[in-house]
């Protein structure tokens, strides 16, 4: 069984990246086996409202029923031990890619029932990785952490098991002299990719580890 990583960053080499790749890497360590899949490379969209997933005694009950780039990536998570998520926060939630992804994967196992359960045939554990510009003081205060915990409310119910990482502050530009960023400064924003965000990559490849478990199956 394979960890297999979601990259819902538009960027495949820049911090939401490094710390799935992190994480992937201690997962490696564990002697899994490992994927990451950039979903801005993929073409789809989030779910139809088809609700062929609900459909009593039909083909596609519990499973998304829509084909297109999905479809394959979907059975894949069905063999997977561990996945794990990452997303940059825009306007206090993930990307808008992400959110597509998680409508189609997490919305089939969803039965309508009370209490809220699953129709995932097993229990897998889950990791998801949030990267923001904001500091944690201002994450905090402008409410992003609602969307963080409620993720890990429905991956927990989902799947089985989830824990967050938030690598806060980062580093958003290449060049913040050829953008207009009044707010930031540069200089403190290039101390936290110096002195932090290197302790965020151990913090991923600890999750990433965890995930594998010491057997690595």
């Amino acid at each position: 069984m394979k960890i297999i990583a979601f990259n819902g960053s538009p960027r495949k080499n820049w911090n939401t990246a490094t710390l799935l790749e992190k994480a992937l890497e201690g997962a490696s360590s564990q002697g899994a086996e490992t994927d990451l899949i950039h979903l801005y490379d993929l073409d789809y969209k989030g779910c139809l409202s088809c609700f062929a997933c609900k459909t009593k005694n039909g083909k596609s009950y519990g499973r998304c029923a829509v084909k297109d780039d999905l479809t394959r990536i979907l059975k894949r998570v069905l063999d997977a031990k561990s996945l794990i998520f990452g997303s940059p926060i825009y306007f206090g939630a993930v990307t808008g890619r992400m959110r597509s992804f998680m409508e189609r994967l997490l919305f089939p196992f969803s039965p309508y029932v009370d209490p809220p359960g699953t129709l995932f045939p097993r229990k897998i554990s889950t990791g998801f990785i949030y990267t923001l510009g904001a500091t944690e003081e201002m994450a905090k205060e402008r409410g992003f952490d609602h969307d963080i915990r409620l993720n890990e409310t429905i991956l927990e119910r989902i799947f089985g098991a989830s824990e967050s990482l938030c690598s806060y502050d980062t580093y958003q530009f290449e060049d913040y002299s050829k953008v207009f960023a009044p707010r930031f400064d540069p200089e403190k924003k290039a101390q936290r990719r110096r002195d932090v965000f290197p302790r965020d990559c151990e913090k991923a490849f600890a999750m990433g580890a965890r995930l594998a478990g010491k057997d690595g199956r």
